[in-house]
């Protein structure tokens, strides 16, 4: 019981930091409560005990603990701002509340393990999936409406402070950036949000190729041109071989997965528009999937590149990823896995915002092949016990190996296991001697730790999704 009485002092200090925030008052509130519902939970904990499954409701608490802890910083962080800086935040901020909701929903599961029927049934109201995103949309548009007004006022008031700070050059540097930062985001405030986008067929004449017209990327069986689709700059992928499956067979499996798509959308996971087949009735259709456009490339190409990347950096590009992976694995009651994590099924946007790609709309396109050929596995990411047994079944613990080598190329920029040519050598590597591949001397000590926990050779020693993102997430608050 120890661990409840910090959560409950963390709560109250979320209740106070929510009431001085200036903008996003609305999503705040909402968290608010929500913590304030689950501070209820762990109060009847305290009292009754943990039921039935102690574990699992330990587990949660501990969980809850670290979103708390994730959660306050973030908070206390805003609330430090200037004013100015402050609501400029705003905008960025919004993208955490999301995260951070998803996390309390999955505390609230495993701490209901504790309660009798009829408390499950009230804490499932106020966390009932589409009640919650109903709620945090009309939130955000709330939020949005009052944000974009606040700037308005302050790019107003802004036009004259330059002459009111002559005589102290870095804040008149800080005030332009803070201008500039205003007018992006009111831009972005503009801007259709994506997840808004219904994923449907699309008209050929509703996708316009940008010129010149030719191909950033290649593969034996398709091209990917950049183009522009309802004023979202995109990724068109045209696929080369003629369709194995008939143009109503297609769309049958494609509408099948929309509705499973729909409960992938997450900034964090590339966003799919939807299909195309252009000249239909003629002697070759054209079959396309066009998808968002994210202009570095994939991760394992940011990684081989010369850019800049400081640990900050890394450390939010991990985050990101981690993200992504989380929506995955928590997205369905019976949890989905990607099947394929390595860094080159990461796509990098502008400003390196990382994103997980390469399993949306996976039977469409399948349909989309010629031949229907399984991949040969990439042996570097396979777990130990994947390495042990080509049986073994694929699941949460063995994807989150995968990541972990993901996690070790962002750190190290290097390839994995790079001087092995055969599933035979990394198995002697990996299972026999055990080895670790190192880590740089600078890497961040809690970094490093969860890199190596990642790639733990015993399952249960390695963290949840869940875990991975509250744990980055603290770091890169740090920072």
């Amino acid at each position: 019981m120890d661990i409840i009485e910090p959560i409950l002092a963390i709560a109250e200090k979320l209740y106070s930091l929510c009431e001085e925030v200036k903008a996003n008052k609305k999503r705040c509130r909402r968290l608010a409560h929500r913590v304030s519902t689950l501070a209820e939970l762990v109060k009847t904990v305290k009292v009754h005990g943990f039921g039935t499954e102690p574990e699992q409701v330990i587990n949660g608490l501990e969980n809850l603990k670290l979103t708390l802890e994730s959660a306050e910083k973030v908070l206390k962080k805003y609330t430090c701002f200037s004013y100015l800086r402050r609501v400029t935040k705003a905008y960025d901020l919004g993208e955490e509340f999301s995260c951070l909701n998803e996390r309390l929903n999955d505390a609230a599961q495993l701490l209901s393990l504790a309660l009798q029927f009829e408390h499950r049934v009230s804490i499932q109201k106020v966390f009932q999936e589409a009640t919650r995103q109903r709620e945090d949309e009309e939130d955000r548009q709330s939020d949005s409406l009052e944000l974009r007004e606040l700037l308005q006022s302050l790019a107003q008031e802004s036009k004259g402070t330059n002459t009111m700070v002559d005589a102290v050059q870095k804040t008149v540097d800080q005030t332009q950036r803070d201008v500039q930062d205003i007018k992006e985001i009111l831009e972005s405030l503009k801007k259709p949000r994506l997840h808004l986008q219904d994923i449907r067929e699309i008209k050929p004449e509703e996708l316009t190729y940008s010129f010149p017209v030719k191909p950033f990327m290649k593969c034996s069986h398709s091209e990917i041109y950049k183009g522009t689709y309802n004023k979202f700059t995109v990724a068109i992928k045209r696929y080369l071989c003629p369709l194995s499956t008939s143009p109503s067979e297609l769309r049958r499996v494609f509408h099948k997965e929309v509705e499973t798509m729909k409960r992938f959308e997450s900034p964090s996971i590339l966003r799919m528009f939807g299909i195309c087949v252009e000249d239909e009735n003629g002697p070759n259709p054209r079959n396309l999937i066009v998808m968002e456009y994210c202009e570095k490339g994939s991760l394992r190409q940011v990684l081989d590149s010369n850019c800049n990347l400081p640990w900050e950096r890394k450390t939010q590009m991990c985050l990101d990823a981690a993200q992504g992976l989380y929506r995955l694995h928590q997205s369905e009651e019976k949890f989905k896995v990607h099947g394929s994590i390595r860094s080159c099924i990461f796509l990098v946007a502008a400003g390196y915002r990382v994103k997980l790609g390469g399993f949306e709309l996976a039977k469409t396109e399948t349909s989309l092949q010629k031949n229907k050929s399984k991949m040969n596995s990439v042996f570097h990411y396979n777990s130990p016990q994947q390495l042990q047994n080509i049986n073994h079944p694929y699941d949460k613990a063995c994807e989150i190996y995968s990541f972990g080598i993901v996690l070790w190329e962002v750190a190290t920029r290097d390839v994995p296991f790079k001087d092995c040519t055969t599933p035979g050598q990394i198995y002697q590597k990996v299972c026999v001697e055990k080895i670790m591949e190192p880590l740089p001397a600078d890497c961040p000590k809690q970094l490093k730790e969860l890199i190596n926990a990642c790639r733990s050779f015993e399952p249960f020693l390695r963290p949840t999704a869940g875990v991975l993102v509250d744990k980055l997430f603290n770091m890169v608050e740090e920072d």
